[in-house]
């Protein structure tokens, strides 16, 4: 999950963003108005934390200009305001959730993983895909019932590839979905976290590499399909 927090208090800001980290939740930050939608216009979020009263463009006009882009991306907006017209006024703008400050960040992340699930109501909480079964909430992974540990990184990029039911994400995407914009584009982070991915969930290898494209989970040796999986060049490096 990557997410876009607008908040012009730099210490809340960087806790937030270091918080989400050890969630395994990128976490863009901006401080005013007008860098928040410079972000919005080139990056792609899963869900955007708002603080209503922010220099430049306020939040809630940012939480209009969302709504209006029709891109259904789920606002939570933070104020230090816990009157009830005023959580009301915010929910009118558009805004799926409101958290009144200060919170603790555990509260922060449970509802954030409470709107990336009813953002993806069409699928279950729990992914399975290819014999691996993925638990975002719990953030527990299992291969045919094994559990496998993962580090913070690895679960994120897995959650991205099994989120693809089987298409090929890109290496660029990877990156963007799970890394956050202080990665660097040309980094080979996300080849060596591929790999110690692929080496965690063990053999036959799951993640197929698929040249000058990315990488997809190999569905071909899901259970389901009836089919076995072969070892050829594509599975490979």
């Amino acid at each position: 999950m990557r997410v876009l927090i607008v908040e012009d208090e730099p210490e809340m800001a960087d806790a937030i963003r270091a918080g989400l980290r050890l969630e395994a939740i990128a976490a863009d930050v901006a401080g005013d108005g007008d860098t928040a939608l410079e972000l919005l216009s080139i990056n792609t979020y899963d869900i955007a934390v708002l603080d209503r009263d922010i220099p430049g463009p306020s939040g809630d006009e940012i939480a209009k200009r969302i709504v209006a882009s029709g891109s259904g991306m789920p606002i939570l907006m933070l104020t230090a305001a816990d009157r009830m017209d005023d959580k009301a006024s915010g929910f009118e703008l558009g805004a799926d959730d409101y958290l009144t400050k200060p919170f603790e960040l555990q509260e922060l992340v449970l509802r954030l993983r409470a709107l990336d699930r009813r953002r993806a109501h069409n699928r279950p909480p729990v992914r399975e895909i290819a014999g691996l079964r993925l638990d975002p909430f719990r953030r527990e992974v299992y291969r045919d019932g094994r559990y496998v540990a993962l580090t913070r990184k690895q679960f994120a990029v897995l959650e991205v590839l099994v989120a693809a039911e089987g298409g090929v994400v890109s290496a660029e995407d990877l990156l963007a979905r799970a890394w956050d914009e202080n990665a660097d584009p040309f980094t080979n982070a996300v080849r060596i976290t591929v790999s110690a991915l692929r080496k965690r969930l063990g053999e036959p290898w799951l993640i197929a590499t698929v040249p000058g494209a990315g990488y997809r989970i190999d569905t071909a040796s899901d259970p389901a399909s009836g089919t076995a999986s072969g070892t050829g060049a594509e599975g490979r490096g």
